[in-house]
């Protein structure tokens, strides 16, 4: 993956974008391996580490398999890959049930 990250701007779009919407479905271990992936296939720990004020170390373990980072962390590293790849998100919500008031 990793080469086509570089490669590839719609890949790399495509990747955050999934990446957010695991996280926020709560699927948060997809929503983490993902960003780890986008952030070593696009600028790297330590780059991302000079962004966020985040130790490069504390930014792989927050993004590894048993990480648990908090919020404010993981919102300030989210913004600033949107920042990097020219993109932002937008959420939204949507009435999932027929014929009920929101």
């Amino acid at each position: 993956m990793p080469a086509r990250l570089i490669r590839s701007r719609g890949f790399r779009k495509a990747v955050l974008q999934e990446a957010i919407d695991g996280l926020l479905a709560g699927d948060v271990d997809t929503g983490r391996a993902l960003l780890r992936d986008y952030v070593n296939g696009t600028m790297g720990f330590h780059r991302l580490a000079k962004l966020t004020h985040i130790p490069a170390k504390s930014l792989m373990r927050m993004l590894g398999p048993k990480g648990n980072p908090q919020a404010r962390n993981l919102c300030d590293v989210i913004d600033h890959l949107q920042r990097a790849e020219g993109v932002r998100v937008h959420v939204w919500l949507k009435n999932t049930t027929k014929g009920r008031a929101a």
